[in-house]
């Protein structure tokens, strides 16, 4: 068989193995000879210093490198699940591949990509760290919290999956009458992605605003609600839930203008801190019904069983379907809307 950027090649970093084999799962049903997942070993030494071996050959292979950077299961911290994405990069370039290209879902560092004291643009760093003689050719990732973050990048190109291209289908399932249904983004920022669901669902669309005390982490002072979701089911749409504390606001808000039920639907459920007991205490008190995330980020089974008002979306076809068409040099535009 020809191929035109080199033979598929998937490897995963070790916080992005969950999702590695749903992507490769279905990529081989798409395939005609299935593969497996490159053997690499990563170590870890007692100085907490990372490594990455390669025991198979990539020369002249097209290698796609999925990485986790958001999976704190195991104790990782975002910086070293970055570092150990960038010493896989780094030995496919040594090891002679053919094209390099990082999976990412959730871009790291995204929300410092604006420099609002003396302060470097973290995101802006990441890119040029990613790319390079060392780096990937070629970037993969989803719903990227300022789509500017593509313009930090100057040699390599970023392709930014939807997360509404598989969520906003589950929604128009889900949703039973949609003239009553109002889209709202957690705050606004998220606008122009609130409408973005609202004009796919056909629904109305309210904002909120929240006012954020940039001298503590994680901290929103006020927020307020602009439209009418009185008697409406509401639809509170972002892209990262963090430690939950904006989402959980959201709710309380639309709750005080008499929203009739609420839904969360966010891209990446980080879930860090005491956001699956804050959540869980409103969901407790019947504020809302559930939270619909991807599963881009992991969340371990255990988590899931105990809090059933999380429902996983997967968007592990999606990526295996970019990957497959990238391999053959087949167009995604239509996948990318």
């Amino acid at each position: 068989m020809n191929y035109n950027r080199g033979e598929l090649a998937i490897i995963s970093c070790k916080s992005g193995i969950n999702f590695a084999k749903k992507v490769l799962s279905n990529l081989n049903k798409k395939r005609k000879k299935n593969i497996k997942l490159l053997d690499t070993e990563e170590i870890v030494f007692a100085n907490t210093e990372v490594k990455t071996v390669l025991n198979e050959s990539v020369r002249g292979k097209d290698v796609f490198v999925i990485q986790d950077m958001e999976n704190h299961y195991e104790g990782r911290s975002v910086d070293q699940n970055l570092r150990a994405l960038y010493t896989v990069l780094g030995a496919c370039k040594r090891c002679d591949a053919n094209y390099v290209t990082a999976v990412i879902p959730c871009y790291p560092y995204a929300r410092q990509d604006k420099q609002w004291g003396r302060e470097d643009i973290s995101a802006a760093r990441v890119a040029w760290e990613l790319e390079g003689a060392m780096g990937a050719d070629h970037i993969i990732t989803m719903d990227l919290h300022n789509t500017a973050i593509q313009g930090f990048f100057r040699s390599s190109w970023v392709d930014d999956l939807k997360g509404g291209h598989v969520l906003i289908p589950y929604l128009k399932r889900s949703i039973k009458d949609f003239k009553n249904t109002v889209v709202i983004p957690a705050d606004l920022g998220g606008a122009k992605r609130a409408n973005y669901y609202a004009h796919c669902l056909n629904t109305d669309v309210a904002f909120t605003y929240k006012v954020r005390n940039h001298k503590k982490e994680n901290t929103v002072d006020d927020m307020k609600i602009m439209g009418n979701v009185k008697n409406k089911s509401v639809i509170i749409v972002d892209d990262i839930i963090d430690t939950g504390g904006t989402f959980c606001k959201a709710i309380e808000l639309a709750k005080i203008h008499k929203a009739k039920e609420i839904i969360g639907v966010a891209t990446f459920a980080l879930l860090n801190g005491h956001a699956l007991e804050k959540i869980n205490e409103l969901y407790s008190k019947d504020l809302f019904v559930k939270l619909i995330c991807t599963d881009a980020t992991y969340i371990p089974d255990d988590v899931l069983k105990k809090y059933k008002w999380i429902k996983i979306v997967s968007v592990s076809n999606y990526f295996a379907e970019i990957i497959h068409r990238l391999n053959r040099r087949k167009s995604i535009g239509k996948l990318l809307d």
